[in-house]
């Protein structure tokens, strides 16, 4: 692939400033199906990754929890949309290239527990260095059964999020999911399953072979993680999302 070209599923890469400064997408060749499916794909990518066991961070006293992570997702190229999209341009030079079938997305994540009330509260961040393209992410989780050492904790937890700085769409997620962990020595496996809603918003541009709408898309999701103590504080955390895509998460982070 030419050096002055980037595709679309590379857009969160930490890549060099040459090459953020103008990154975008061309989705002009897309009909209506076509759009559909690259936003559930691309909307499920964007989506809210958990990172973390249902039992919640605070107790009497609050939690916090801090960390970065990063996401590797696969991606189907044998899509429609694939050998429609050109790849995004960085420069005014234009030229074509393959699509990547992954990309990996990175994140710091950060979590407060509140004290006496089961919830936490957790915001996620990510963006192109030099542009204006940006993920955020916003979670509140509600433990309904803490855990203990016999029963398990199970919480429930809504989420959103937005991508911004990109001229082709806006792209957002709202999501929903009842999760279930137990801490076993210095593990603590969970799982989970929920629904997440996509709306893809085009905007409208004079080269665009046909007037793409909006997409709201509902699609469901189940995940699978553990966490690990590996030093007093500190903690790894690997995770799979499944759906019309498969994504895999690891976090490090300081916990206490």
């Amino acid at each position: 692939m030419k050096k002055n070209l980037i595709t679309v599923l590379l857009l969160l890469f930490i890549a060099s400033p040459a090459l953020a400064a103008r990154t975008d997408i061309n989705i002009d060749n897309l009909n209506q199906e076509d759009f559909k499916s690259f936003s559930r794909d691309f909307g499920m990518a964007l989506s809210y990754i958990p990172l973390s066991p249902a039992a919640p961070l605070g107790d009497k006293l609050p939690g916090f929890d801090a960390g970065v992570e990063a996401s590797y997702v696969k991606l189907d190229k044998s899509r429609t949309y694939y050998s429609k999209m050109t790849d995004i341009v960085a420069t005014t030079t234009s030229g074509a290239g393959d699509l990547p079938n992954a990309i990996i997305l990175p994140r710091v994540h950060v979590q407060i527990g509140l004290p006496i009330i089961p919830i936490d509260l957790g915001v996620s961040y990510a963006s192109v260095p030099s542009s204006d393209i940006k993920l955020v992410g916003y979670e509140l989780k509600y433990a309904l059964m803490s855990g203990n050492i016999a029963l398990p904790a199970i919480a429930v937890r809504g989420a959103y999020t937005k991508l911004s700085g990109l001229t082709a769409l806006d792209i957002s997620t709202k999501s929903l999911d009842l999760s279930i962990s137990k801490g076993i020595l210095i593990f603590t496996p969970y799982a989970g399953a929920g629904e997440v809603w996509i709306t893809s918003d085009p905007h409208a541009t004079l080269t665009a072979l046909t007037l793409l709408q909006k997409e709201d898309i509902r699609k469901g999701k189940f995940f699978v993680g553990t966490k690990v103590k590996i030093f007093p504080f500190v903690n790894l955390v690997l995770e799979g999302d499944f759906s019309n895509i498969k994504e895999y998460s690891a976090r490090l982070n300081i916990n206490f």
